[in-house]
């Protein structure tokens, strides 16, 4: 059954959108981005193709101004993303808006792993949907598309989520009294940040979601496909196996808010969680700082 969705719209000082209610796919590869740069540039032509005319009309410069996304935009970006292909980070960040946070976003960061400047990299691709994408179009045929994003990318780990759709975590600059009291409400509800994980989440999961891709060498240290089925015999769970070594785990029929205030957490994203919980990310030192702490225990919310 279709659950209701809350309506969010956070504001930030002044009264900008800093986020609201959407869908997010976020793909996470540990691999260097001189390897999948083709692979990523045909998922973010899949994505403008499914997409509502018009909805991209931003993009990151090369001096980290926003600016139009016309055809040379466009021919930029493709250049990052697959023609620069030596040296460092790769950035691409196409927006709805240059302010606001937008319904439709694309967020890049290609990575090294050898970079001497991120803790644990992994090259990431994250896309946002607004909740009236899914309702228009149905959670069928937006998990087809999450398919058809993926295809190509060797990734390690990925999650499509009921979610604060926002800027760069943009959420954050909201009243964090509101946040809390959604997070604290609605456990099925993301709050993402591609930018920070691309950064430090190397070869680890984040928590259960709605949709849940698993690859090399998460999959196998969990125990492979035979594992998940017999840790997951649920009747709402599928479990359709990639082709290289990926699998792609669904949690129900729709994506869950989890509203604490109307049921119980279901079985099967708690049973997720505890297949994923020893090798998913967890901030590590003595004095952790509050936004860590605080990441820790949400990573660990269906436990």
């Amino acid at each position: 059954m279709k659950p209701v969705f809350p309506f969010i719209r956070l504001r930030g000082r002044g009264g900008w959108l800093a986020g609201r209610d959407g869908i997010v796919l976020a793909l996470f590869i540990h691999r260097d981005h001189s390897e999948v740069g083709p692979a990523i540039w045909r998922s973010i032509q899949t994505y403008r193709r499914a997409i509502p005319p018009g909805s991209l009309n931003w993009y990151t410069s090369a001096d980290g101004d926003m600016v139009p996304l016309d055809d040379e935009g466009w021919e930029h970006n493709r250049h990052v993303v697959i023609e620069r292909m030596g040296g460092g980070s790769r950035t691409v960040e196409l927006r709805e808006s240059p302010s606001e946070t937008g319904s439709y976003q694309v967020e890049y960061y290609g990575r090294r792993l050898d970079s001497p400047i991120h803790e644990d990299p992994a090259t990431t691709l994250s896309f946002t949907f607004p909740t009236e994408y899914l309702l228009e179009h149905g959670a069928v045929q937006l998990r087809a598309l999450a398919l058809e994003l993926a295809r190509d990318l060797p990734l390690t780990f990925g999650y499509a989520s009921f979610a604060i759709v926002s800027s760069r975590g943009s959420w954050a600059a909201a009243d964090w009294n509101q946040v809390e009291s959604l997070l604290a409400r609605y456990l099925g509800l993301d709050i993402p940040h591609a930018g920070e994980f691309s950064s430090r989440l190397g070869t680890h999961a984040l928590s259960a979601s709605w949709l849940t891709f698993l690859g090399e060498p998460l999959l196998g240290s969990l125990g492979g496909l035979h594992a998940l089925r017999n840790a997951l015999p649920f009747p709402e769970v599928s479990l359709l196996p990639m082709d290289g070594d990926r699998v792609l785990v669904t949690l129900d029929e729709w994506p869950d808010p989890i509203d604490t205030q109307a049921k119980a957490i279901p079985p099967q994203y708690r049973a997720l969680a505890r297949l994923l919980e020893p090798f998913t990310f967890k901030y590590e030192g003595q004095e952790l700082i509050p936004y860590e702490s605080d990441t820790n225990q949400w990573l660990r919310r269906f436990l």
